[in-house]
């Protein structure tokens, strides 16, 4: 008979499996390489959130109380994207190399051209102001999901929501049609879908759950099925098609069947996150005043190859 660990012994005494805490502490999930750590590319920014890579691998990230957007590229130099660039939070970049940008200064939905021009997509809804754009995904066609919950900001002159909901938005590709897609959600938040555009997956970040969702050619969702046990600040996905949540003190992931698959320890808590470089098989990883990356042994979904 093998004699117990003290930490298999403390664990059995609290309930926890052994297996779970080895996970946490001691192993990286199967998908990491073998032998990557998490490793600190920056750490001079205030709050960092939103990365996106574009076709060449580079990523793009905000850090919103210093009201700029960074740049990551492929040769690991960082430079200045723009700024001031409207308190910009999540971004995704479109099939056309435009960064769609939640510019939250003034509620606003943006693109970004490569050269840092914007231009306003949206600002509200029904004639009011949106909540505070927050995370948002491009389909394929164009078409945009958009979150908005309400966090209140130091830059905004009101303290109450303008909206009577906290609901994730669809923006049809001609932008004639902006609608209200899920309205059952406390707080929705981390967002992200697969690269055919068929299914969406959002997180409700205060009822602690990530839902998937069959996306239609209007934009309306349907078949809402439980995608993971945990909400999510931000969200990304890799081409075996497990989605990857930025949650407490790591990264979460779960595979197609909800079923953890394990967690990666962050030195700070994760904001976002995204695959990229050259061969998108790097996890980009925005926490708090820092920007880290790690090695992965599977390559990002990323629809912008």
């Amino acid at each position: 008979m093998k004699t117990p660990t003290l930490t298999a012994l403390i664990a059995a005494l609290a309930g926890i499996s052994f297996s779970s805490i080895a996970q946490t502490t001691n192993e990286m999930p199967p998908v990491v390489e073998p032998g990557a750590t998490v490793q600190k590319l920056s750490g001079e920014f205030a709050f960092t959130e939103g990365p996106s890579c574009d076709a060449e691998g580079n990523v793009f990230f905000t850090d919103q109380p210093n009201d700029r957007i960074m740049k990551w590229s492929v040769d690991g130099k960082l430079s200045t994207f723009k700024q001031p660039a409207g308190r910009a939070n999540g971004m995704y970049f479109d099939a056309k190399g435009n960064l769609i940008a939640c510019a939250d200064e003034k509620t606003e939905l943006w693109s970004i051209t490569p050269d840092g021009k914007e231009t306003v997509i949206l600002h509200e809804y029904d004639g009011k102001k949106l909540n505070g754009p927050n995370d948002v995904w491009v389909r394929p066609d164009g078409g945009m999901y958009l979150t908005d919950p309400f966090y209140g900001r130091p830059w905004w002159d009101y303290q109450q929501r303008p909206q009577d909901l906290e609901a994730v938005y669809y923006l049809s590709p001609d932008r004639k049609t902006f609608k209200r897609v899920i309205t059952d959600y406390q707080q929705p938040n981390g967002i992200i879908g697969t690269p055919d555009g068929k299914t969406l997956f959002v997180a409700d970040i205060r009822a602690g759950k990530t839902y998937r969702y069959d996306v239609q050619p209007d934009g309306s969702l349907t078949n809402k099925t439980l995608a993971a046990t945990k909400g999510s600040d931000g969200m990304t996905i890799d081409a075996e098609g497990n989605i990857y949540l930025s949650v407490g003190r790591g990264v979460s992931i779960f595979d197609k069947s909800a079923k953890s698959v394990g967690v990666i320890p962050v030195p700070e808590m994760p904001a976002n996150l995204c695959f990229g470089g050259k061969d998108k098989q790097t996890l980009f990883i925005c926490a708090r005043t820092g920007f880290y990356s790690i090695r992965m042994k599977v390559k990002g979904a990323n629809q912008s190859k």
